[in-house]
């Protein structure tokens, strides 16, 4: 398995201060000759001001040292404030070697704070944690793969100790336990999951195949299923039970193809089954997979026929 550790958190102390307008030359402008320093302008009175604040210390801590954090009281810096024409708080900015080179107003999502951090790292011409964690993901998924399964589990693990909130290795975390058979504990995950990354589309997938895992369990036979829809073609549950058969066989291009097949015959059936599991398939796939662009494409053509 692929090291992941990345190097020693600074203390949070020195990572984050207050400021004033009176130490803003050294803790800013100076300190951003070497490190690039994010500065969250903010009031008490202030709501949004109280949600990001955390958010922005939550990325700024997360990056290890290579970016630091400086919170000034605009209340009590008017001169600095009007010198950069803060008009409204929450407003951020960030410096590198004195100069501000990016910055936003207002409440953002923490996908996006995150972006805006890992922007200014690499201004400042170092290596975001994101990519770092990116790349474990990457060796991750190969391993996962190449049916190494528990060696893929612990390294998503792993990188979820770096980052709880790394959707792709949640997701990447559930699926490795698909693959082990582990159904509940998959389930656990997925239903455990922050909030905040709830409704990511790789626990989307993730969910999916979960769901696909479920019904493969009770799969019956494809042999007994195909020769009972050959016997009688309308018998459209033989059908919808082929397809689930087929699928947890390995074979998701069958399984589409019994399903739009379904689908044409009777699109109201079992309220709908075949479409909702047509879209449960697609989304437990990849949305580059041509089963997925075929499927996608062929159902389309019935739906708007």
């Amino acid at each position: 398995m692929m090291d992941i550790n990345l190097t020693a958190a600074a203390p949070a102390a020195d990572l984050i201060k207050d400021g004033t307008e009176a130490t803003f030359m050294i803790d800013v402008v100076e300190a951003s000759q070497t490190t690039p320093i994010i500065v969250d302008f903010w009031a008490p009175w202030c709501g949004p001001c109280k949600t990001l604040g955390p958010q922005l210390e939550a990325a700024v801590t997360a990056a290890k040292g290579a970016v630091k954090m400086v919170k000034i009281n605009v209340d009590e810096a008017q001169g600095i404030a009007g010198q950069l024409q803060i008009q409204s708080v929450p407003t951020v900015y960030a410096f590198w070697q004195g100069q501000p080179v990016d910055g936003f107003q207002g409440e953002v999502p923490q996908s996006e704070i995150t972006a805006f951090v890992d922007r200014v790292i690499k201004a400042a011409g170092g290596e975001s944690p994101t990519d770092t964690l990116n790349d474990a993901v990457e060796a991750a998924e190969e391993m996962l793969g190449e049916g190494q399964a528990e060696d893929a589990a612990q390294t998503f693990a792993a990188i979820l100790g770096e980052d709880p909130m790394h959707a792709g290795a949640y997701g990447g975390l559930v699926r490795a336990h698909i693959t082990l058979g582990d159904l509940d504990q998959a389930e656990g995950l997925l239903n455990g999951a922050p909030i905040e990354i709830s409704k990511a589309p790789e626990l989307e997938v993730a969910h999916a195949q979960l769901e696909l895992a479920r019904q493969a369990a009770d799969a019956g036979p494809v042999t007994e299923l195909a020769a009972a829809v050959e016997a009688d073609e309308t018998n459209l549950q033989a059908r919808f039970d082929l397809a689930q058969a087929l699928y947890a066989n390995g074979d998701a291009e069958g399984a589409v193809d019994q399903l739009l097949e379904l689908f044409k015959r009777d699109r109201e059936w079992n309220d709908s089954a075949a479409k909702t599991q047509l879209f449960t398939i697609f989304d437990a796939l990849k949305a580059s997979d041509p089963v997925v662009l075929n499927g996608r494409r062929k159902l389309s053509s019935m739906i708007f026929a």
